[in-house]
């Protein structure tokens, strides 16, 4: 039996990503399209899906409507996708649960329990803070457990997915200095900005260039999660997918190279999606295009200075193949579901 699943916010990178990931997916039936709740069309007739993305012109050709929980609901979905604006999901993701829908949001409505860091990175007030509190952080390699039983699970943004992945776990190990803060030098290809008209994000105008310094939103959720506060500083780079993460750490005495790989391997040893490179072998946003890999590599001098590097795709383990394998692991099925490479299943 196909599980029917709709997606809220199609028309985004995300959503798109989302869409071919699911029509992909050998268990999963897309049977609704809904606006983000900015710029749908509440009158008349709705545009189709395969009108903003070309490549899916007669093979998903199904109506973006205006955004309606009750129309939701009345599909019967079994899962149901925000790729929505903040504050689009802070306005939808309360009535979808109240009617027992199970919703997976890419937004960053639900990521942060701490309501007075999200006011101040996101200049608005959570309103929401009951369902706020029942929300599972949906990074299956360090909460799988919750999110199997979760209502609501908020995706991971895809900077702090890059930096929560190879740091987490060394954090809770004890490996990092007392007293300093890991330094992340983070770059993302133009879709992370979303699909929107600004002069940086201009074909002509792209270019690699250090953004929100201090201030970025991503700042608080990375801290969060890794379990210490970092700075970071993200970047846009000239092209159109992937992230690359460098991260400074000074160690705690007595942690080395070899005893920071035992970490991360113990952590990651039976994880599908986390990938290390080999010895001199450092990672690339090209090798993990149009994956759900995250790639980790490492090295660190004779002085306790340790420097990672992490790539993945914002589309993908930064966004939606993350929320399909939510899906995957809520809804009772492999967790790897139309996400495995071709060829590699």
């Amino acid at each position: 039996m196909s599980l029917r699943v709709v997606i809220v916010g199609a028309s985004g990178y995300s959503g798109a990503e989302l869409a071919s990931r699911l029509m992909a997916h050998p268990k999963a039936q897309i049977v609704g399209l809904f606006g983000s709740g900015k710029n749908e069309k509440t009158g008349g007739e709705s545009p189709r899906f395969s009108a903003s993305f070309g490549r899916f012109r007669g093979v998903l050709d199904m109506p973006v409507r205006a955004t309606d929980a009750d129309a939701i609901t009345g599909l019967k979905p079994d899962a149901v996708f925000l790729c929505t604006p903040h504050e689009a999901s802070l306005e939808i993701a309360p009535q979808l649960r109240a009617r027992g829908l199970i919703v997976l949001d890419l937004s960053a409505a639900y990521r942060l329990q701490d309501t007075a860091a999200f006011e101040r990175f996101y200049a608005l007030s959570h309103r929401d803070v009951p369902l706020l509190r029942t929300a599972v952080y949906g990074l299956p390699e360090l909460f799988r457990a919750q999110i199997a039983t979760a209502g609501l699970i908020a995706v991971p943004g895809c900077y702090p997915t890059s930096v929560i992945l190879p740091l987490a776990p060394l954090v809770r190990a004890g490996a990092v200095k007392a007293g300093t803060r890991p330094i992340i030098d983070a770059t993302s290809g133009i879709s992370g900005a979303g699909r929107k008209a600004e002069q940086r994000l201009l074909f002509c105008e792209v270019s690699q260039q250090a953004y929100g310094v201090f201030k970025h939103r991503h700042q608080p959720e990375i801290d969060a999660y890794v379990g210490t506060a970092t700075i970071f500083t993200p970047h846009t780079g000239p092209y159109d997918r992937g992230i690359l993460s460098t991260i400074h750490v000074e160690l705690a005495e007595g942690w080395s190279e070899a005893l920071v790989r035992e970490a991360l391997a113990r952590a990651y040893r039976q994880e599908p999606f986390v990938r290390f490179c080999p010895p001199g072998v450092w990672p690339a946003v090209a090798d993990v295009r149009g994956s759900n890999f995250c790639d980790i590599a490492l090295a660190s001098d004779d002085r306790g200075h340790l420097i990672i590097s992490s790539a993945l795709d914002n589309l993908v383990k930064g966004a939606a193949g993350q929320a399909v394998q939510c899906m995957n692991i809520r809804l009772g099925m492999p967790e790897s579901m139309a996400l495995t490479p071709r060829g590699a299943e």
